[in-house]
């Protein structure tokens, strides 16, 4: 029987932990996060400073008027409609729903 040599399965490691790294790089502050390795979930509270850091990005609630939405993702202003998507920075940006209390915006990989 064969086996791999101690060098070569430490060296293996970090690779295999590497996207549970990506899951844990997300956070924020009055927001919570769900992410997988390609899009993340991000319900903003609304009247406070809300942001998040997704994908190697921060992504900040500016404002919300009606049925539009602004966020400024990786230092981009974009406006999005409650419903519909944008681009910015190489993200699609889409605003899934608009309450009282909250925004949820999906954030994920343009490419």
């Amino acid at each position: 029987m064969t086996s791999f040599p101690l060098r070569r399965k430490l060296a293996v490691v970090p690779f295999a932990l590497l996207p549970l790294g990506a899951l844990a790089a997300c956070g924020g502050e009055n927001s919570k996060t769900s992410c997988d390795v390609n899009s993340c979930t991000v319900t903003f509270d609304r009247g406070v400073d809300a942001s998040a850091s997704v994908l190697g990005v921060k992504a900040e609630l500016v404002k919300v008027q009606g049925e539009m939405v602004t966020l400024k993702v990786a230092g981009q202003t974009v406006t999005v409609p409650v419903g519909d998507g944008e681009q910015a920075e190489g993200f699609n940006i889409s605003v899934q729903s608009v309450t009282q209390d909250n925004v949820v915006v999906k954030i994920s990989n343009a490419g």
